[in-house]
This record gives structure tokens, sequence and C-alpha cells, in this order.
């Protein structure tokens, strides 16, 4: 089996390849390719990915190369963890935002939608190389914005299934919370990517008794903390929504804050530094503790799974996945985005029924699908118009003079990534 990690000079790789060596049983890698245009980086990853392995016994080849075709040639599975522009740009989409009063993100809002501009048009590229290479070979995005870069992938037709950790980072979580095995814990997940509520916390599976109330009773202050949200309101929602709820319950709130203190890029990029400082010592054989506060908790259990079970070697059978609506969410369109827990194997993923929503989360997700609809469409076609059109029908914009000047930031700090601009 033969996997290769596009964005392998990332500086998360290696909570990637920890769980790789670890998880070896249930996904038995022979060759692993590190696929990078920046060199220096691939040296310092490579590196210590090799001695990683080596440490836990994996007989596996770690490769690493800046080739792009030759490093998917023969893949059976592709995973993509890229970041165009890197942090650099990211820190623009953090902090220009925050000049007309809106929040800077680089998931969601005007930061969200420059991200996607920057990043479809260079997946797809990846994508149908990957297909010339192997067209059976499976595309799993872990690039964010996750959700509208897996449309993009499926609209083209590949073989892509979506990924995030907001799931299995609550779902740890919770298991903690009730002191049982985390297989143990099964969410009610629904939404779509970076914009989900747990609904239920069932114990055994789909079927299992739902512990979300005694969670919210004995447990509330913990979980309304670590979202950063007011109890009260985690009380009276009854559920348990994504952090990322945060920018839209208290939006204002928010872009008083960061206008208080260096963007999380800022934060990021001098974490890296350390960590690939780190990276560099050869007597270093695991990942370091410092990689738990860069973010992508549980990435690397999620990240085997999933490609076990797209490539038949087991894997769970429901898992949390970005991947087609498909009538799961009847107020979307079939072709839009959702995610939530899916039935995945060989042939890909497919939705478990979801019950009615109360109109209070249903109303956001179709107002966030139909902006995802025309930033889609921005990232494939561009255009200053579609640009301006998208970040009008955001719900955390959606005035005109935001909009207009989000429209002209955008593209003054993306130029250099935008073939139309």
């Amino acid at each position: 089996m033969k996997l290769a990690v596009v964005g392998g000079g990332s500086t998360y790789t290696p909570e990637l390849i920890d769980g790789f060596a670890r998880l070896r049983d249930t996904l038995p890698i022979e060759e692993l390719v590190l696929v990078d245009p920046a060199a220096d980086r691939l040296d310092l990853v490579g590196g210590l990915a090799r001695r990683i392995f080596a440490k836990q016994d994996h007989a596996g080849r770690i490769t690493t190369t800046t080739d792009l075709d030759a490093g998917v040639a023969d893949a059976d599975a592709v995973l993509l963890q890229l970041r165009v522009g890197g942090q650099a740009a990211r820190n623009q989409d953090e902090t220009w935002p925050l000049e007309c009063g809106c929040v800077g993100q680089e998931t969601t809002g005007a930061g969200g939608l420059a991200k996607a501009l920057r990043t479809v048009p260079v997946v797809l590229d990846i994508a149908e190389r990957v297909r010339r290479a192997n067209s059976d070979a499976w595309i799993i995005d872990f690039t964010n914005p996750v959700g509208i870069v897996t449309r993009a992938l499926l609209q083209a037709g590949h073989k892509a299934v979506g990924l995030c950790n907001v799931a299995i980072g609550f779902q740890r979580k919770f298991a903690r919370l009730l002191d049982v095995n985390p297989s143990e814990v099964h969410l009610d997940h629904v939404g779509l990517n970076h914009l989900t509520w747990e609904l239920g916390v069932r114990l055994g599976g789909p079927d299992g008794e739902n512990v979300l109330p005694k969670l919210l009773a004995e447990h509330g202050d913990t979980i309304a903390d670590d979202l950063h949200m007011d109890r009260r309101l985690v009380d009276r929602l009854g559920v348990v929504p994504s952090y990322y709820l945060r920018y839209f319950y208290a939006h204002d709130e928010v872009v008083r804050e960061l206008g208080t203190k260096p963007s999380r890029a800022a934060e990021v990029a001098a974490m890296e530094k350390e960590l690939l400082a780190m990276y560099g010592d050869p007597t270093l054989d695991e990942k370091p503790g410092l990689l738990a506060k860069r973010g992508g908790a549980f990435y690397s259990e999620a990240a085997v799974d999933l490609a076990a079970s797209l490539l038949g070697n087991g894997g769970s059978p429901v898992q949390v996945v970005n991947t087609y609506n498909n009538g799961t969410l009847p107020f979307l369109p079939d072709g839009a985005v959702i995610e939530v827990q899916a039935r995945v194997g060989h042939d890909g993923a497919t939705p478990l029924a979801v019950p009615a929503l109360d109109p209070l989360y249903a109303g956001l997700i179709a107002n966030v699908t139909a902006y995802e609809d025309l930033a889609l469409e921005a990232a494939l076609r561009g255009g200053r118009d579609r640009v301006f059109k998208a970040l009008l029908a955001h719900p955390l914009i959606g005035q005109y003079a935001y909009a207009e000047g989000l429209t002209d930031r955008l593209i003054a700090h993306n130029r250099e990534h935008l073939t139309w601009a």
C-alpha cells in the first residue's frame, strides 16, 4: 500500500506519522511519500518521520520529493494538507477583515473566502494529476476550507472525501468526561464543515443511549469554557456547537478580542520555527509536546481510520466526513457538501439519516451553503463581482459597505494567487 501526503513538509506531518506508526495494523503502509515544494522543510520533516517509524519498528519506507507527479505515481490514496501562501497569507486572512469590522479567520468569513480562492484551483490541478497517475486513487482532503474544497473535487468527478478533526476531538473529550473508551462514543454530528452541532452523544453506537443531557448537567462549565462560550448559551441550545460557531454567536465580541492581540497565524509561525528547529535534532524520534499546541489534535487517528475504510482494510464502519448531501438534509441541494456521520467503505461515504433539524440550525446551514455556492463559483471562474456576491451572502458580512470594502482588500492582498486579478 502506497500513500502520498501533499503538503508533507508541514509541521503537522509528525502528528500524522505518529498515527501511521502506532496504527500500522489498521493501515499497513508499505511506502509513504511526503510531497512538498519546500525542500528544506521536507528534509527536516522527512528525517524525523523516518526516525519515528524506526523507533516504533514500522517496516514502511518513507521518501520525500518536490516532484508532485513522481510522488503521487501509483499511490492508493493521496492526503491533501496544503496551505497556499503559507502562514504569511493566513496572517493576512486574519487581519485585513478586521479593518472592516468583520471577523478575521482563515476558514470562515472574508478570510475563509480568500483561502478558498487561493486553494481551489491548486487542489483541482493536483487532483487531476493524481487521476492521471492512478484513476482508482482516493483523495482525502484535510485542506481548509474543507467543505468548499471537497465540493470542488467531487464536482470535478474525483474520488474524494473531506476530513476534519473537530468531531474526533469532541469524541475524545466526551469520552474522557464520561470515563469510557472513545470507541463507545457516537456523535449525532450535523452541519457543514466548521459549522456543526453535536445534537446527541450516544454510547455504544448510533442507536445507543443519548447521554448529552447528562454531560451538559455534570460538565457544562467545562464544555462551555472549552468552547469559549457562555454556559447559559450552551444550556439554552441544549446541544454542543462547534467552537467555530463562536464567530457567529459572538461575532462582535470576537472582533474586539482579535483587535487586541497578535493573529493566530503569527503565533503559529513562531511555533513552526521552533518546531522545525526541533525536527532538525537527529536524536529526536517522537513528535514533540509542542506540536499539540500547533493544532490538529487526533488528526492522525481520523486520517488512518478514513484511509483504512476507503482502501478496504478495515477501519470504523461509521465516521464523520464531508461528502455530498444527496437528500440527507432535505432543505439543501443534493450537490451540497455536508459534514455528518456516514458509512464509509471502498465505494466512498454514504451519510446516515439525520432527524429534522431545528430552524435555528437549518437556517444557518442553508445560508452558509448558499455562500459556499457563490464562493466556489468565484474560485472557479474569478471576477470581482463574484467575490462581492459571495461576501454579501455570508451571514458574518451581509452588508453592502462591508462587502465592497472587503472585496477590494481581498483582491489587493491575494493578487499574486489570483490568475484573473
